[in-house]
């Protein structure tokens, strides 16, 4: 299948189609995704955001990779919801270090309607300041969704994390219907969707390939789309998973760039254990994101400034912030924001 006949956006992906992708050689793999992704995108350039964590710890899901579930012992320390002031601080030093879109992420099943108004003044706190805004919250009813959009948040981020096969044996807290409900709220809202999964699990070729194919052929694909390599915390059951092949690993970005010609593909969690060479070969596969900053949740990335190093060994740019009509809203965003200090509306409730 040539670079050509690929590079159309498509949503009828099928398993035998997708593991042919993956099972090419690697050279011919990767300059069919270079040649698709140079079709649709500066293949200097990469997207650039900044992931904090709003509220950490207790989440009652059980999900095995997370150490931020109730379910498991991970030494790590609970926090309750940040002050709405604390958390625009944080996107101001975002924005000064480069990021464009700030990721707001709680770990919570849902939000709970108490915290709806405080989630929504970050949301416009952070439009403020000039960032695009993403949250990732947990499972949405419509309801919170279109406040959310109403709000000014611009994607949302639901990761799906594997094939629907293999689903159950890491989560079984929720569905993979309650996800795919949410993504479909959030699209049906207006606002864009970021949705990827993780590598090193414990699954299968075929889980990777249906994990993809899930995405794809969704009515429209997400615009961003994060691929995480498993970082493996002790006191998880996925603690002593094996390793994930680094060109394994490549593989999935490259057929993730190929399948989804349109969407940002992620470099995300897992950063931190990547050499410069791998991370060289993931952006030539397709990569085209990555989160920067110091900590992306609970988990360590590589420091602003030797992401920036790399960047200028390899004549990559930042991409610029994409603009969505926000100086319309700006001035009344602004007063809201104002509004908002004068209030000292900070949350203060136990976790």
């Amino acid at each position: 299948m040539s670079a050509t006949a690929v590079s159309s956006t498509r949503h009828d992906w099928t398993l035998a189609e997708v593991k042919a992708l993956f099972e090419q050689p690697f050279n011919d793999l990767l300059f069919q995704a270079q040649t698709v992704h140079r079709a649709h995108f500066d293949p200097n350039r990469v997207q650039v955001s900044t992931l904090l964590s709003i509220k950490t710890g207790a989440c009652p899901e059980d999900c095995k990779y997370c150490p931020q579930s109730g379910h498991y012992n991970t030494g790590l320390d609970k926090q309750k919801l940040m002050e709405v002031q604390k958390v625009l601080e944080a996107a101001a030093e975002a924005k000064a270090i480069g990021s464009t879109r700030f990721c707001m992420g709680a770990a919570w099943k849902h939000p709970s309607a108490k915290d709806m108004p405080y989630v929504l003044k970050m949301v416009e706190g952070v439009k403020a300041l000039g960032l695009e805004t993403c949250m990732t919250l947990g499972k949405l009813d419509r309801e919170q969704t279109q406040a959310l959009a109403a709000a000014g948040l611009d994607y949302y981020n639901h990761n799906l994390d594997t094939s629907p096969e293999f689903y159950g044996n890491i989560i079984t807290t929720r569905t993979y219907a309650d996800r795919l409900e949410t993504l479909a709220y959030v699209r049906e809202s207006g606002m864009k969707i970021c949705s990827g999964g993780i590598l090193g699990m414990g699954e299968s070729l075929d889980d990777r390939a249906g994990l993809l194919i899930q995405l794809a052929n969704l009515p429209e694909h997400p615009e961003s789309v994060p691929i995480n390599m498993l970082v493996k915390v002790q006191g998880t059951p996925l603690a002593e998973e094996k390793d994930v092949d680094p060109f394994d690993f490549i593989r999935m970005l490259a057929v993730a760039r190929i399948m989804m010609p349109k969407s940002h593909v992620r470099l995300s969690a897992g950063r931190e254990a990547m050499n410069e060479q791998m991370q060289a070969l993931a952006f030539f596969a397709g990569a085209n994101s990555i989160f920067y900053g110091e900590k992306l949740l609970t988990t360590t990335n590589p420091q602003a400034t030797k992401d920036m190093e790399l960047f200028a060994r390899l004549g990559i740019k930042p991409e610029e912030r994409e603009e969505h009509g926000d100086e319309v809203h700006q001035a009344a965003i602004e007063q809201a924001l104002i509004e908002q200090r004068d209030s000292k509306l900070f949350y203060n409730a136990a976790v």
